[in-house]
């Protein structure tokens, strides 16, 4: 009888709703805000231009007819070359993200399973059968919300591509790309920029004993 209440209860988590729905909120779904996609895509442009900035490469640029005249030589983590690589598939980068349903807020969005499914996965390899009304395999694949932001993704770096070009090249130094695309362009009222204000809550590790051989980790 508990483990039947405590199943009710995560379907539940799944299928929250708020009293004012709209026809997708009745379904259980709640499509990312623009706050939500824009920190999202922000997030994921830092981190891959991260990856790019690590080469020390210097490359030609330019072209000549009679290729006598030298082609200018600029560093490739200076170039456009590598800001057009890093924006190049940034928002199939949000396919990794799932959805959180324990959570309200914009971390709702997040990479990693999440706590519910954590724990349904654990029900069912303990031989507990769980009905979600969708096929187990399609248990771990993108909710239709994540897929939702991707086309969200795709759409603000087409409007916003300017305003992202100006900060790679004048003010990535000065200010986050959060700060510059997301407060600055695409979110400009004071209250649409709630989320960019929520982060996720580590829980405290518990203090266990270090045995002997433990290492302190740097």
């Amino acid at each position: 009888m508990l483990r039947q209440l405590f199943i009710l209860v995560l379907l539940v988590l799944l299928n929250d709703s708020n009293c004012e729905q709209t026809p997708e909120e009745e379904q259980g779904v709640r499509y990312a805000n623009r706050c939500e996609a824009c920190k999202i895509l922000a997030a994921e442009l830092e981190a891959r231009l991260g990856e790019t900035g690590k080469s020390h490469d210097v490359i030609e640029i330019g072209y000549s007819v009679d290729d006598v005249r030298p082609k200018k030589r600029t560093e490739y983590r200076r170039s456009e070359l590598r800001l057009l690589e890093s924006l190049e598939n940034v928002c199939e980068r949000v396919l990794e993200y799932n959805l959180h349903k324990e959570r309200t807020d914009s971390t709702r969005f997040a990479k990693g399973m999440s706590q519910t499914f954590q724990t349904l996965h654990g029900l069912v390899d303990k031989g507990v059968k769980v009905d979600l009304g969708i096929p187990y395999e399609l248990w771990d694949k993108p909710p239709v919300e994540v897929t939702q932001m991707k086309n969200q993704c795709e759409n603000m770096l087409e409007e916003y591509e300017d305003a992202i070009s100006d900060w790679y090249f004048q003010e990535q130094q000065q200010k986050t790309l959060q700060q510059h695309l997301c407060e600055d362009h695409v979110l400009k009222r004071a209250e649409e920029r709630e989320c960019l204000k929520e982060q996720l809550t580590q829980k405290p590790k518990s203090k266990n004993r270090k045995s002997k051989g433990d290492k302190e980790e740097l």
